[in-house]
């Protein structure tokens, strides 16, 4: 797959692309069933398959206060695209500059002078371009007038089927999911486990005291996390080592009164080893409880060992 970070240096396409366009936040089931598209349609009409996708999302530059965290950064995206077949992806740098683009500059810049398209393919409920006022329908106007025709698929739901509004899957409804600790249906609608990455620091040790080690996994603050609580989970090392764990993720009411923001810990199971400034990635399978307050320490260590047993059991029919 070629990557391609500035359109001002974008490659010979010979006969033109097939392109869709958009955040592809998480890069879920309905954004592969567009790219499938996409895929089959320059097969069939020997052109190639790219994706433009964006550096941030739009949302963070257009309204910062309200933007949603983020299902995934830009190099688990560029790694889930790749695995999809595309040949091309353009990243656009999304800054005030961009935001202030109209939809048929973007169009002329990127699809028509950069890319050569021949075919675009979008969501039904696709929007682009300076307050959001391109559409499908300004699309088929373009591409009758720059030569390229224009396809909006269907929503579809997580069976890849078309469906109505409220079952649909969409990046919103994921995280909508994730915050209420849904981890299995949020990864029915991804595809897979929803997986966060950061690095491993030393923290203040108490996983340890009480026997059960935890790698500390710093998460960047953009990236969304679920709801507080008790997971079992996948931790991969940064060799590409699968490890079941046993996930902690909170803010550790039987030690602290209040604490800034949720902590979370991985307790590998059956490991035994130095993680420290490892980049890791963490996947979460399935929630087994919230977070709780428990009365002594040694309630909280006895419930910590049916947790890991639970998880143990769980990870092993995965």
């Amino acid at each position: 797959m070629q990557i391609v970070r500035d359109t001002s240096a974008c490659p010979e396409l010979g006969q033109g692309a097939a392109v869709t366009i958009g955040a592809y936040d998480g890069l879920h089931l309905g954004h592969r069933a567009v790219i499938a598209e996409v895929r089959r349609e320059a097969e069939s009409r020997g052109l190639a398959s790219a994706v433009v996708t964006f550096d941030r999302h739009p949302a963070a530059i257009v309204r910062p206060e309200s933007a949603p965290k983020l299902l995934c950064d830009l190099d688990q995206k560029l790694e889930l695209l790749e695995a999809t077949g595309v040949d091309l992806v353009v990243v656009i740098r999304f800054d005030e500059e961009r935001a202030d683009e109209t939809a048929e500059e973007f169009v002329q810049a990127v699809l028509v002078d950069c890319l050569r398209a021949r075919t675009v393919i979008v969501g039904a409920d696709f929007h682009f371009g300076k307050g959001r006022g391109g559409n499908v329908a300004l699309l088929n106007q373009l591409g009758a007038e720059l030569g390229f025709d224009v396809h909006g698929m269907a929503l579809v739901g997580a069976d890849g089927n078309p469906t109505a509004d409220d079952q649909r899957v969409s990046s919103t409804a994921i995280r909508r999911a994730l915050v209420a600790g849904e981890v299995e249906v949020a990864a029915g609608m991804l595809g897979r486990p929803h997986e966060v990455r950061g690095l491993v620091h030393q923290g203040d040790q108490r996983g340890r005291e009480l026997g059960f080690p935890t790698a500390n996994v710093a998460v960047p603050g953009s990236i969304l996390l679920p709801a507080d609580g008790i997971y079992a989970g996948w931790f991969v090392r940064a060799d590409g080592e699968v490890l079941p764990t046993a996930i902690s993720l909170g803010r550790r009411p039987t030690f602290y009164e209040t604490a800034d923001a949720s902590l979370l810990e991985a307790h590998v199971l059956d490991f035994s080893g130095d993680l420290y400034d490892e980049r890791v990635a963490v996947r979460f399978v399935t929630r087994l409880r919230g977070e709780e307050r428990f009365d002594t320490v040694e309630a909280l260590i006895e419930q910590m060992q049916r947790d890991c047993e639970q998880a143990r059991r769980i990870l092993a029919g995965t």
